[in-house]
């Protein structure tokens, strides 16, 4: 029998069901894809980011700056150190009215209100209140009681011998970077390395851990040891500020050297400065002027030129020169001495510091070996003290007969004060000179020696004889009939040289009426253990370097010797004569002997222009009253201009300018008060 419903055909509805079924399983299998392959996403590719973006609300990363390396003197001493203090940070979000706690944090730490409620309004989670705060500043934020306020430590800088070798060390900024001075010369050596601090917050920002900084020694930089002793750098400062002071100068610089091994003791600037609180100093307070700055020495360089004239054998100590009484024309320019003399031999030359004597050796020894001469002894190249912006120095090639004059009396070049001392370091140590240096070593935390300097021999410079005929010449400056009496010390022999060179006036282009007094000398002369330079800069009282700066030199080295346990000399010093000759052997002329230098010798410029027809010097009315000035001026052919009323106190143009008769001189009057 036939089956009807086997035949019959499918319902429509039951096509659409199966239709459904299959499009619901493939849009379920496409969503699942999609959900997969964003799991892969965020898992895979973002994996990084979002996990910084987690921890970025639970977690605060702050920079701590490692701490800093020592510094130390030779003896251990600690110049520089670091010492950890509190820093103030605050979470801007937590606070309830950033305004309002913007006032009371700036009272408690007397900073800007305004400024510091800028930068609280700029940030969202993190922002510095103060870093380095004081103690007292950090109880009384901590009293304000205030939300999301942090506290962490950081190194900060600290000088405990406060002014002492300050320009030396230099200074840092708040950073913790070295600005000036050895900080600066060896930030790599002194920095260490840094490290993070992490903060972490419940969801709702409470603070709930701050992680402790890490170890300091595994963050410590290298420790400096120096070259420098305290003790004779004490002494050193404070002979130093009461020259300057003394003397009413601008400025001072005092260096003193061991000439056997080329260490620098003592490295002394004035006016001085303290690096604690280095805003209340200027920047040109800060200058290490005895390394970094060039002058012209004066003559102080006169045994340089001596010592090669003797080398070059273009002179014997037995040669004589005729002084020419007091004056001597080369060119159109006038060489004067301060007093009149006549013959004089080396050690004479050198003892009442003869300039026209002085350019005549230059003469004999000729251009080419006066000027490789100063090389030796090293001039116009850096001492390579690690030290930035070391001064040079120049010497220019003396062309012109007034400029070998000029150079070999110490004008018309550069030298910075290091320079010198180590160039009479070379006659100290026998003709040998010894390369100076400032740091002695430089030791990381684990004891590893990264730099170590030794004693170096740069080259010879003259023979032992030589040398030693020198210094035996300089001994006569310090006695009677020297330019420097006041450098004598009862007990040591003292062998030194006065200096007293005109400042380059850069406008003018000439030479100004101001004045470097310098005197250099070595104790004991015999063997040299210290060579000390003391440098004046614009005296006003005396201008001599034999009256200004000997008696400061004499104060460090009666110090040094004690300090350094030096015996007295046992042999007696020369004799006081000044050593003159007769012009010629066959000459039956007697021996005339130099006047003595009185204590207070007339001033005179070394160079001289002679005067053209048609012109006249300014005479110095400075100091004189009105009418006085103006009688002056008057019988010099010259006219008068007064400002104000009184005594005068400046003059335009300076006294002994070159003028046309008939030029205005502008005098400014003054009443004393």
């Amino acid at each position: 029998m036939r089956d009807f419903k086997a035949t019959r055909a499918p319902e429509p509805n039951a096509k659409g069901l199966k239709l459904r079924v299959q499009l619901l399983f493939g849009l379920f299998l496409l969503l699942l894809g999609v959900a997969f392959g964003r799991a892969v996403q965020l898992q895979v590719f973002e994996q990084e980011k979002l996990r910084g973006m987690a921890q970025d609300q639970y977690v605060r990363q702050i920079e701590i700056p490692a701490r800093r390396g020592d510094i130390f003197d030779r003896r251990g001493t600690p110049l520089a150190q670091s010492v950890e203090v509190d820093s103030v940070w605050v979470d801007p979000s937590m606070l309830p009215d950033v305004r309002q706690a913007s006032k009371q944090l700036a009272k408690a730490l007397k900073v800007d209100a305004d400024e510091l409620g800028a930068r609280l309004a700029r940030s969202k989670r993190f922002a510095w209140v103060k870093r380095q705060a004081k103690p007292q500043e950090v109880a009384a934020v901590k009293a304000l009681g205030l939300p999301g306020l942090g506290f962490t430590k950081e190194p900060k800088r600290f000088y405990p011998q406060r002014e002492l070798g300050a320009h030396v060390m230099g200074l840092v900024g708040m950073d913790g970077k070295g600005l000036e001075g050895l900080e600066k010369a060896f930030e790599d050596e002194l920095s260490g390395q840094n490290s993070r601090m992490s903060g972490f917050r419940d969801a709702k920002g409470r603070k709930l851990l701050v992680q402790g900084a890490t170890d300091p020694l595994e963050r410590q930089g290298a420790a400096v040891t120096l070259t420098l002793d305290r003790h004779l750098q004490y002494v050193a400062e404070k002979a130093l500020a009461k020259a300057v002071e003394e003397a009413k100068a601008i400025a001072g610089m005092v260096v003193a050297l061991d000439p056997k091994t080329g260490e620098l003791l003592a490295v002394a600037n004035h006016p001085r400065f303290n690096p604690n609180t280095p805003e209340s100093s200027s920047r040109t307070g800060m200058r290490n002027r005895a390394a970094l700055d060039t002058f012209e020495p004066g003559s102080t360089t006169k045994p340089f030129v001596v010592a090669a004239a003797l080398e070059e054998k273009a002179i014997t100590p037995e040669s004589v020169f005729f002084c020419e009484n007091g004056a001597w024309r080369v060119g159109r320019h006038t060489i004067n001495d301060t007093h009149s003399y006549g013959w004089l031999a080396p050690q004479g030359i050198l003892q009442v510091s003869s300039n026209i004597c002085m350019a005549k050796i230059a003469q004999v020894l000729g251009r080419e070996k006066m000027v490789a001469g100063y090389h030796a002894f090293g001039f116009a190249e850096r001492t390579g003290l690690s030290l930035p912006g070391e001064g040079r120095g120049v010497i220019p090639f003396p062309k012109a007969e007034v400029s070998l004059a000029t150079q070999s009396f110490g004008q018309g070049m550069t030298a910075t004060a290091v320079q010198i001392a180590a160039g009479y370091g070379a006659l100290a140590n026998d003709g040998v000179m010894m390369r100076p240096y400032l740091v002695s070593k430089v030791v990381d935390p684990d004891g590893v020696v990264l730099l170590e300097n030794r004693p170096t021999e740069v080259r010879r410079v003259v023979s032992s004889k030589v040398a030693r005929q020198v210094v035996g010449m300089l001994e006569s400056v310090v006695v009677k009939g020297g330019t420097a009496p006041r450098a004598a010390m009862d007990e040591y022999r003292v062998a030194g040289k006065t200096g007293t060179a005109q400042k380059a006036d850069p406008v003018a282009r000439g030479y100004s009426d101001k004045r470097i007094a310098s005197f250099v000398g070595m104790v004991p002369a015999e063997d040299p253990r210290i060579v000390i330079l003391v440098v004046v800069d614009e005296p006003k009282t005396d201008v001599y370097g034999g009256l200004v700066a000997a008696p400061a030199f004499k104060e460090i080295a009666t110090a040094a010797m004690a300090h350094l346990a030096v015996p007295p000399s046992r042999t007696a010093a020369p004799g006081t004569a000044v050593a003159a000759a007769s012009p010629a052997p066959v000459a039956a002329k007697p021996v005339a002997r130099a006047a003595v230098e009185p204590a207070r010798p007339a001033l005179e410029e070394a160079v001289s222009e002679s005067p053209e027809p048609g012109t006249v010097r300014v005479p110095d009315v400075q100091g004189a009253g009105g009418r006085e000035a103006v009688v002056k001026l008057l019988a010099a052919a010259l006219e008068p201009q007064v400002l104000g009323s009184g005594r005068v106190v400046s003059q335009t143009p300076a006294a002994g300018s070159l003028v046309e008769k008939g030029a205005r001189v502008t005098l400014e009057m003054a009443t004393r008060q």
